[in-house]
Order: C-alpha cells, then sequence, then structure tokens
C-alpha cells in the first residue's frame, strides 16, 4: 500500500504534458477578498460617511487594457453601509494611492493637495529647463538669491536672540556649583539626623535596660557585703580537724576520775609496783583506771575530779 502524503508522484513513460486539458478562465474574473476602505469617502446616494480602515467584503477584478510599467490595475467593489450603493475604486501604482471611480466622492485631503502641487511645479521647471540654457543659470541664480537671503534671516535672529537673551556662563556654573553644595549640605544634615536618631533610640533602650535591671535588683534581697578582716578570722583547714576530734564526745571517755587513796592502798601499790620496774610481768588494765561510763558527761566528770583533789589535800 502507497503512502498517502508523498512528495514525488509516479509519471509513466509516455505521460504528455500538453495533453491535460488546462482550465479556461475569463479574464476578468472577479475574486472575494477581505479588505479596509483606503482613504475617507462619502457616498453620493445617501451621503454615508465611510472612514478609512473600514472592513469590507469586496469583489476583485483586473482592469483591462490598462497596465502601468507592466503592472496591472485591479478594481474594487464595495457597498455602502447604509443603502447598500455600489462603490467602486482602482489602484493607482504611477502615485503609490488609489483613485475613486464611482458611487462616493473622496473627502478633502490638503495633504494630498500640497503634494500634488509641488510636483506641477516641479515638472514645469523640469520642461523648460529641457530646451533653455538661459533659464537654467536665471533658476540657478534665483536659488543662490534665495539661500542668501535664508542664511542672512537666519543670522539676524540668531543675533537678536543674544542680544535679548545675555547668557553668563559664568552665573550658570556659580548657580550649579551652589546647586552641588546645597545638596551635599542637604545629604550631610539627612545623615547627621539619622545618625542622632539612632544614637537617641539606643540610648532609650539602654535606659530600659537599666530600669529593668534596677528593678530586679530592688525585688531581690541584698547580697551580704565581705568584711575586710574576715580573712583574718578564717580558721585553717588543719585547725578545723584537730578541733573537730577534740570534739566534747571524743573526749568524755579520756577524761578518768581520781580515786581516793587510803595509806594501805597506796602501800599495796609501791609493793605491786616493785615487780614491774624489774621486768616483771604487769597487767596494765590493772594500773589503769576503768573508762568513766559513757553515760556521765565530761562536766560532771571534771567536777567528781576536782572533788577527789579536795578530799586528798585535805587528808
Amino acid at each position: 500500500m502507497s503512502e498517502r502524503k508523498v512528495l514525488n508522484k509516479y509519471y509513466p513513460p509516455d505521460f504528455d504534458p500538453s495533453k491535460i486539458p488546462k482550465l479556461k478562465l475569463p479574464k476578468d474574473r472577479q475574486y472575494v477578498v477581505r479588505l479596509m476602505a483606503p482613504f475617507n469617502m462619502r457616498c453620493k446616494t445617501c451621503g454615508e460617511y465611510i472612514y478609512k480602515g473600514k472592513k469590507f467584503n469586496a469583489r476583485k477584478e483586473t482592469v483591462q487594457n490598462e497596465v502601468y510599467l507592466g503592472l496591472p490595475i485591479f478594481r474594487f467593489y464595495i457597498k455602502c453601509t447604509r443603502c447598500l450603493a455600489e462603490i467602486t475604486f482602482k489602484t493607482d501604482p504611477e502615485n503609490t494611492d488609489y483613485t475613486m471611480e464611482h458611487g462616493a466622492t473622496r473627502n478633502f485631503q490638503a495633504e494630498k493637495l500640497l503634494e500634488e502641487e509641488e510636483k506641477r511645479v516641479q515638472k514645469e521647471r523640469e520642461d523648460e529647463e529641457l530646451n533653455n540654457p538661459m533659464k537654467v543659470l536665471e533658476n540657478r541664480t534665483k536659488d543662490s538669491k534665495l539661500e542668501m537671503e535664508v542664511l542672512e534671516n537666519l543670522q539676524e535672529l540668531k543675533d537678536l536672540n543674544q542680544r535679548q537673551a545675555q547668557v553668563d556662563f559664568e552665573a550658570m556654573l556659580r548657580l550649579h556649583r551652589l546647586s552641588e553644595e546645597e545638596l551635599r549640605r542637604q545629604q550631610e544634615e539627612e545623615d547627621e539626623q539619622e545618625t542622632a536618631a539612632l544614637l537617641e533610640e539606643q540610648r532609650r533602650l539602654r535606659l530600659l535596660e537599666d530600669s529593668d535591671s534596677e528593678d530586679e535588683a530592688a525585688r531581690a534581697p541584698p547580697a551580704p557585703r565581705p568584711q575586710p578582716t574576715a580573712m583574718l578570722c578564717e580558721v585553717p583547714e588543719a585547725k578545723r580537724k584537730a578541733g573537730s576530734l577534740c570534739s566534747r564526745s571524743q573526749l568524755s571517755g579520756l577524761v578518768v576520775v581520781k580515786r581516793i587513796r587510803t595509806s594501805a592502798q597506796g602501800a599495796g601499790c609501791l609493793q605491786g609496783q616493785a615487780p614491774s620496774r624489774h621486768g616483771a610481768p604487769g597487767s596494765r588494765e590493772d594500773a589503769e583506771p576503768s573508762p568513766h561510763p559513757p553515760g556521765q558527761s565530761s562536766l560532771s566528770q571534771l567536777g567528781a575530779y576536782g572533788d577527789s583533789e579536795d578530799s586528798d589535800n585535805s587528808a
């Protein structure tokens, strides 16, 4: 199966393009085209104004026996928007414009008339200079005089303006310098104002922080002030430990109550101590007094010790 969309067609060997029948269309065949009105016009039938740029569904045909430099001229048929009267106009390749032909009148255009007048004058002058050399010289002389007059008038206008408007360049420069200094001074003042505003803001924040800290300090109890002579009253660590060892509870068992000795007991003691001097084994428990019961305090023991001394002295 062959492709549906192809670029190359098959031509048989006996193909003869002259045998293909050609479609014969009339030369004045009309085509329907969409266009806009090329200029302002007014309908002759109803007086309706048709402005430039209004869109129409027009019929286009080629004008027979009218050619400009090999360019064909086309005619367009439109209908009035109010009365449906037929209006026709043609192309004008010579003037790159359109010409009204039938059914309406073209509105007045001053620029177009002025251009046409200038073209007409220029064409007449060229025709005169074509076969008359003296006319060429005369026209050149007139042109040079006209140019000199224009230059003189321009110079007079310049002198008049200079006399009426005395421009002092030094004053202009001075004013420009003063304006620059004023602008710089304003910028410096603005910078100073911004700096002062920032400093004021920082000072206000610092005052708020100080007031908050003072309120907190007033609410909190005052801290004790250090005494200058506190270091003299401090007890060293070694003495503190020694004092702890010599506490009342520990010394309560070391205090011994002095016994009341009689003469017989004194002699027995002397006899009992004699063997110990010569190395006899003696019991330390017999020599040492028994400790006081732990129930008594050290003050009561000291009182008892004092009473025993008084009894010895009295004996």
